[in-house]
């Protein structure tokens, strides 16, 4: 259920809690105040996060490449792939449910196929949905198999035990393969699994290369509110002059939803608030796409199911005024999608939110804030660590693969380069 949290400053860094007040339909309620000191140490930039690969030990056995083509085929795999993924790299990104809710919305009539590895003994080893695309690059019809991924991904990844033995097993099932002429895998995080594909095709003879789209910043949180009290934070003392003066033009509170008859309602405001600035002038918000709005709605409504939403409302006099969408899944907050209402600019609401939203996550036991999409200045004023991401490109070892390949990392790039140093001169 939704819960109203105020946050007001407290000089000792605790949090006040108080018994939920209920209405009929409404949420349920308890407080939340943030420290008025410091909250993070100085941060530096650390190596990307290197997720445990396997509890399971990976099969001594070669490994045998079936594939599963068609929603039918993928759906009946939702029970070994989350017990892979359990085991491997667990993230939500990576369950079934999430890809299933990506495909239903974003790529319902794609022509799905699914490489699967398995272990001699039968176990799913390994996994890769992909999508069968034609598409004209530098003048020439393309027959690609892409990553079930977008912008709305949150990031992807190949599933696999042993990273490399998978990745050598796809790639030689693909050789055999002529219906393909590139391999597309985007939005990995460098150190997943898929990153195994790059050597694996310099062993096959197959052209390769990688396009480093950018990185994720993400905030390390302490165990306690005491530990969270003591760190520095930089923008500490900006944040608790525009907060007082927020207060002065009313009451402040925040809200939590994680469900309930009114989750609708909840995410109708959320979206209202999100395209109420300079992503409705891009044409970027939510709410503007019926695939992306259906996609948000459907993940919010399986995430409530499974214990995992986490939606963030901070409120001036009862109106919401700055939204965070985001998931709690084990001990990492997905911030996904914020947004708030511009013509509170300059006190800042979205960052007061996720000032809120830090201390409510401490207390509940979440270690770290995942921020997620593209690098920005307002999501360094929390931290200096970002993990970086890579789409991943594999090149048929044919004609139409090694001229694609020369185009995309040899040819583009001289010509971009050109382009360059003839803007400076003229």
């Amino acid at each position: 259920m939704p819960e109203p949290l105020t946050p007001l400053p407290h000089p000792t860094g605790e949090l006040a809690a108080q018994e939920p007040s209920r209405a009929p339909n409404t949420p349920g309620r308890a407080s939340l105040r943030p420290t008025d000191v410091p909250l993070f140490s100085e941060l530096e930039e650390v190596a990307p996060w290197q997720p445990p690969r396997t509890a399971h030990a990976p099969s001594a056995g070669p490994l045998q490449v079936y594939e599963a083509r068609g929603r039918a085929a993928f759906d009946a795999l939702a029970l070994e792939w989350d017990a892979l993924a359990a085991r491997t790299d667990d993230q939500v990104f990576h369950r079934h449910g999430y890809l299933r809710c990506w495909l239903d919305h974003f790529a319902p009539r794609a022509r799905l196929r699914v490489l699967t590895a398995r272990s001699a003994e039968g176990r799913l080893a390994g996994a890769l949905v992909l999508l069968e695309q034609r598409r004209r690059q530098y003048g020439v019809r393309v027959r690609q198999l892409a990553s079930a991924s977008n912008e709305h991904s949150g990031r992807f990844d190949m599933l696999a035990e042993d990273p490399e033995a998978v990745g050598r097993a796809f790639l030689a099932h693909l050789a055999q393969d002529e219906s393909w002429d590139v391999l597309r895998v985007t939005h990995v995080y460098e150190g997943g699994a898929a990153w195994a594909l790059l050597p694996a095709s310099e062993a096959a003879g197959m052209p390769a290369g990688v396009w480093h789209s950018g990185q994720s910043p993400y905030v390390q949180l302490p165990a306690t509110l005491e530990a969270l009290a003591q760190e520095k934070r930089k923008n500490r003392k900006t944040l608790r002059r525009k907060r007082r003066r927020l207060e002065e033009r009313g009451k402040v509170t925040v809200d939590r939803v994680d469900g309930g008859e009114a989750l609708d309602l909840w995410l109708e405001e959320g979206f209202r608030i999100e395209r109420s600035g300079w992503k409705a002038k891009n044409g970027t918000a939510i709410s503007q796409d019926a695939r992306t709005l259906g996609f948000y709605t459907a993940l919010a409504h399986r995430a409530a199911a499974e214990g995992q939403l986490a939606l963030y409302f901070l409120k001036l006099d009862g109106q919401p005024i700055a939204f965070q969408f985001g998931l709690a899944y084990g001990e990492r907050y997905l911030a996904m999608k914020p947004g708030y209402d511009e013509a509170y600019a300059d006190v800042s609401p979205g960052q007061l939110l996720t000032e809120s939203l830090i201390e409510d996550c401490v207390r509940r036991g979440i270690r770290e804030l995942d921020l997620l999409g593209d690098d920005s200045p307002s999501k360094r004023e929390w931290t200096e660590r970002a993990r970086r991401h890579g789409w991943l490109f594999v090149f048929r070892d044919s004609l139409v693969g090694r001229t694609l390949h020369s185009a995309k990392f040899r040819w583009a790039p001289m010509a971009r380069r050109m382009v360059r140093r003839w803007a400076r001169t003229h």
